[in-house]
């Protein structure tokens, strides 16, 4: 086994808590079961919000689904002008075999942030 990370991005239709809990919870499922991450498996994850999401810390949506064991942490993105707005992005770290290849996702328009990925 060897410790790997995978990336993901997902765009949020609106800063209120309900969304930011179902896109936070959406976009980690589908880097669990794309990547087929055992919740045992994962070492950290890292969540970075643009600065236009005020209403739910994404690690706050997470716990509600599980990972009460694993050290979640939420920053907000650095602001650059132009940066697209209502974005969760996630750094999932992660224990695998070496030759597995993480899958990076990206949803809901977030998909134009990595544009060499999602093609």
């Amino acid at each position: 086994m060897v410790t790997k990370a995978v990336r993901g991005a997902i765009k949020v239709e609106d800063n209120r808590a309900m969304l930011i809990q179902e896109a936070s919870i959406r976009l980690m499922k589908e880097l669990i079961t794309r990547n087929s991450i055992a919740e045992m498996d994962v070492v950290s994850i890292i969540f970075s919000i643009t600065k236009d999401l005020t209403r739910l810390n994404p690690a706050t949506s997470l716990r509600s689904i599980g990972f009460h064991e694993i050290p979640l942490f939420c920053v907000q993105e650095a602001f650059i002008e132009g940066q697209h707005s209502r974005i969760i992005r996630v750094l999932l770290t992660f224990n695998a075999d070496e030759e597995k290849t993480p899958q990076p996702v990206y949803l809901n328009g977030a998909e134009i942030l990595r544009p060499d990925l999602t093609a």
